[in-house]
């Protein structure tokens, strides 16, 4: 019986992909960040952890993970909006030993039946000892 439930388990995981595109499962890969058990130990990782909120409609989330200095008092998600696909274009310092770092992404969206793409180079700082969202340069 330990076998049955081990599948089912991995068949459930699947189902539940991360929507940052890591490839594991969301409860093993962005949902320990956005249910506050753990940071994010890199620019990136925290950059994917923000797309899944966006995917999931986080915005608690992504409220808390937004430097205070430049933190809006709201966030408003468009709910006709659906997050596909996450892709890393270029990362700059933001590693285990960095105080900042930068990430550009292309995240790709389905609005109203149109497919879009968002490009962006997000500032990454870290605050207290965490990473956390600066600001972007829309492309």
């Amino acid at each position: 019986m330990a076998k049955r439930g081990t599948r089912r388990h991995a068949a459930e995981d699947r189902e539940l992909s991360c929507p940052c595109g890591s490839g594991r499962s969301y409860p093993r890969c962005c949902g320990p960040l956005h249910r506050g058990e753990a940071d994010a130990p890199t620019a990136e990782a925290l950059m994917r952890s923000r797309f899944s909120a966006f995917a999931v409609g986080d915005t608690g989330y992504l409220l808390r993970s937004w430097h205070e200095r430049t933190r809006p008092s709201r966030l408003d998600l468009d709910p006709g909006r659906r997050w596909l696909r996450l892709e890393i274009v270029d990362t700059e310092r933001g590693g285990l030993l960095d105080s900042t770092g930068t990430v550009e992404f292309r995240a790709y969206h389905r609005t109203g039946g149109h497919t879009g793409m968002q490009s962006e180079r997000s500032r990454f700082v870290r605050a207290d000892g965490r990473w956390v969202y600066l600001d972007a340069e829309q492309e």
